[in-house]
This record gives C-alpha cells, structure tokens and sequence, in this order.
C-alpha cells in the first residue's frame, strides 16, 4: 500500500509531491495525461506572479510563496521567476487600498497618476491613478511543474505515473483503493486530491463522507481566452520584460490583465485576457483548446487598441485554459478521514504554487493547518450569506 497517492500533476499536485517527498514521506502521483498538458490549468510559461491584493490574507500568503519560490530554484537549479512589476489601476480598482496592504507587509511600491505612469510606461495607456510595485513579476507554470516533480522523484520518494484518470475512490483497509479508467487500481494510506478543473466531476466518486460532500461550494469552470499582441517596439536587448510591466486592469467595462507573454509568444508579444471571459463548460472534458469566442475576442482587441497602444491590436497567437472557480474566489483545503481535498484555483493560483503542497502537506499529514477562510466551512457560511 502507497502511503500518499496525489491525484493530479498541475502546480498543486507537484507542489505537494515535492513537500511530502522532501519530508521522507512516500508519494505515488497520478497524472490524467502528462503534467503540465494544455487542456489543463497549469500550462504555459507565462503567469503573473503578484503580491497586490485587496485581501490582505493574500499578501501575506504570496510573502511566504516568494520564500517557497526562492528555495525552488535553489534545489532545481531553474530559474522560474522573472520580476517585470507590476501596475494595477482602472475605476473599480483602489490604488490606495492596495498600497496600504502592501506597506503593512514592508513590500516596496509607490501610488502614480496616470500621467506619471504614461510617461513611464509609454506603451500602456492609463485614466486613473496607478500602484506600482516591482517586486511582482512573470512565473514559468509547465517549468515550475516539472522542476518540482523532478525535485520530488530526485529524493527516491515519489513517482509519478502518467496517463492515469481516475474514476472512483472506494475505501479499504487501511485506506483507500484508487480505480483510474484503463481498469488498474492503487492502494494507498492518504490520499490528495488535486484535480483542478476535473475536482468538481471527480468528488462524487470519491467515497467521501455526505456532510462533508455537502459542503462544497458549485463549482464554476470556465474556457478561459487568452491572446498575444505583438509589440510595436522590441527592446534593444530582446527581453520585453526588461520594459513591459504586467498588468491588472479592473474597470466598469472590461476586466483584463497582461504580462510579458514569454516562450508562449516567442518573447515578441504581450499576453492579455479577460477575466472571467470565457464561456461556462459544464465539465473539464468539454474544455476545446484552441476554439476561441468572437466576441471574446472583439472585447481584448477593443480594450488593447485603447489602453495598450505599444502592441499592434491584432493578435498573433490565442489559446484556451481552464479556470475552476469557487463562488467566493477563495482557495478550498480541507481534510476528512485519510483524503484531503485542494482547490487553490479560482483564477489567481499559479503565484503562490511552492506555498500550495507545503499547506496541502501540513494538512494531509497533520503537521498543521491551513487558512480558515479555505475550509469547507468558511465556504459554506460565505454560501449562505449570498
């Protein structure tokens, strides 16, 4: 009998393969298809990393993420976090509210007009005041997947096994017997669920408890756009990130965000989406990579000929992804017998992925706990207030 088996191969599940592993625990990962494949949600070299928030939960979370990214690099030998800034403004985005976070946390930033941020980022356009701070930056996904499964194979600990599905869970003595669809099964001690956007599909196979089945949130998941625009203006030395910040943009109109689109745009272009623009999938497996909405597309072109006049508004590239998002927007960690379940999507993850198994590790193996804002409970009082 396996002592943890980690279901899912995405930021999540390496990074709690890597914790557990390096704690001299014994891991057997199981990858629907292969870690980091684009029909699921950690793809992709391009992700913001941020610390801005309006939670300051959040801003102290990516504090310690930073560490956990620092350290990840040091034992992979990767460098996986490229810092380009950040800006964030629009009207329904508080400048102000979130600089007072980040000084409670000592992280350096400052609070500009928009004729200040025009004339220093001449390629994004600005009509409200700016935060900026430059410690944010641009992380590699597929590389901080692979880096940390690696990692965790390196200490004779963990394996990961590829192509695997899983359909159903069903207690055994001892723990619990993993069926994936191919027909072959695994025992293990504990088990850590960590399917994204396949989560919502899989937990009514998993033998969970009904009180604590019942308190999940719905799930919402979404075929999330995304589009490259090629700059005007290359920088002398090659690297937009040098010159490009990233952006959040949260106006009345259109909520977007973009960031140096890196080897997904061959370093020639700015990656920029809608949040939360994509259409509603009812599950992971109608996810179609690749199949764009128009008008999702008219909605970033419009938004990028009026506010990113350093790229020319047509895009080069375009992709899908997938994103599950919980009804608060809050991460879910919780535990029930040996099965400890891990949703930190929602949209805004990636950045706080060496943070993710450490927690998902405390909380499998008891060694501590998690926020209280990500158990079941806080989500479903949040549920009831609604």
């Amino acid at each position: 009998m396996e002592e943890f088996i980690v279901i899912g191969a995405g930021l999540a599940g390496a990074s709690t393969a890597w914790h557990l592993s390096a704690r001299g625990h014994q891991v057997t990962v199981l990858e629907r298809a292969e870690p980091g494949n684009p029909l699921a949600s950690s793809h992709g070299s391009a992700r913001i990393f941020r610390y801005a928030y309006p939670d300051p939960l959040y801003t102290g979370l990516v504090v310690r993420a930073r560490r956990g990214w620092d350290e990840l690099e040091r034992v992979s030998g990767v460098r996986l976090l490229t810092e380009t800034g950040s800006v964030d403004h629009g009207d329904l985005r508080d400048p102000y509210r979130l600089a007072a976070g980040l000084a409670a946390h000592g992280i350096e930033h400052d609070v500009l007009t928009a004729a200040e941020a025009s004339a220093r980022w001449p390629g994004l356009r600005f009509d409200t005041d700016v935060l900026w701070h430059p410690g944010a930056g641009v992380l590699d996904a597929i590389g901080t997947v692979r880096a940390m499964l690696r990692v965790a194979e390196a200490t004779g600990n963990a394996r990961v096994l590829t192509g695997r599905p899983v359909r159903r869970m069903e207690p055994v003595a001892g723990g619990y017997r993993v069926h994936t669809a191919d027909g072959r099964t695994l025992d293990g001690a504990h088990v850590v669920v960590t399917a994204g956007g396949w989560l919502p599909t899989l937990l009514g196979e998993l033998s969970l408890p009904a009180a604590f089945l019942d308190r999940f949130p719905p799930f919402e998941i979404r075929q999330e756009q995304v589009f490259h625009f090629p700059y005007r203006d290359l920088p002398a030395d090659g690297a937009p990130e040098t010159v490009w910040p990233s952006f959040i943009h949260k106006g009345s109109d259109i909520q977007t965000y973009g960031l140096p689109g890196g080897r997904d745009a061959q370093y020639r272009g700015h990656k920029v989406a809608e949040y939360k623009g994509g259409p509603v999938i009812p599950t992971a497996d109608d996810h179609r990579k690749g199949v764009i909405e128009p008008g999702g597309r008219a909605r970033i072109v419009d938004f990028v000929s009026r506010l990113v006049p350093g790229v020319e508004p047509e895009p080069y590239a375009e992709a899908t992804c997938l994103f599950t998002l919980t009804p608060s927007e809050d991460f879910l960690f919780d535990r029930v017998d040996g099965i400890t379940v891990v949703s930190p999507c929602s949209g805004h993850g990636a950045k706080f992925a060496p943070l993710l198994g450490e927690l998902a590790a405390d909380l499998a193996t008891g060694a501590g706990d998690v926020p209280a804002e990500f158990r079941l409970a806080a989500h479903a009082a949040a549920g009831a207030g609604r």
